[in-house]
């Protein structure tokens, strides 16, 4: 019976006090590693989500712009079925020195092709806007034919709206749109 006591009241030995020392160690080095990683890079969800809400800001307002066969300062851009209507045809970019923040001022979607800016972002009044100085944004608006068959939408009626946006340090976010002539003669 003494000697089952004995065995029951062990305690820990040395060696297994060392060694679980030795364990527990190398874990808490693993687990404070992957926190001064996160740490380290916890700015980097801000800038990407700031990215994003630019690209989505100037989508939003390329998107909301008319989609016409003329130039929106065309007098026949009402009524106009077609481009052979128009006296003046809306292209891809801006027309007659149209910019997006004086007057002349971007009037269709089409206007925003090559439209870019930064360092710094600005808003539609051409106010910068304070914390965004090392972004950039740049616009590519191109032909895209929709679909296939019966329901296809020719490329003349669909646009491609590719919205870049960079910071220094970060991969660039591209979103891209699309804008298609469901209404060609509304205008605002």
């Amino acid at each position: 019976m003494c000697a089952m006591s004995r065995s029951a009241a062990r305690g820990v030995t040395l060696v297994e006090l060392v060694v679980f020392i030795v364990i527990v160690g190398v874990a808490m080095a693993g687990v404070f590693a992957a926190f001064n990683t996160m740490t380290a890079a916890s700015a980097d969800p801000q800038v990407r989500k700031q990215m994003l809400a630019i690209a989505e800001s100037l989508m939003e307002e390329i998107q909301l712009m008319p989609f016409t066969f003329c130039d929106p300062d065309d007098p026949a851009a009402p009524t106009a079925t077609g481009t052979g209507d128009c006296a003046t045809v809306e292209g891809l970019g801006a027309e007659g020195g149209e910019t997006r923040y004086t007057t002349p001022q971007f009037d269709n979607v089409s206007d925003y092709h090559g439209f870019s800016m930064g360092p710094g972002i600005q808003d539609i009044g051409n106010n910068t806007i304070t914390g965004l100085g090392g972004y950039s944004a740049s616009v590519t608006i191109t032909l895209a034919g929709l679909g296939s068959g019966v329901n296809a939408i020719a490329a003349a009626d669909a646009l491609l709206i590719s919205i870049t946006v960079t910071h220094s340090g970060q991969n660039p976010i591209q979103l891209d749109g699309y804008r298609t002539r469901y209404a060609p003669n509304s205008l605002p």
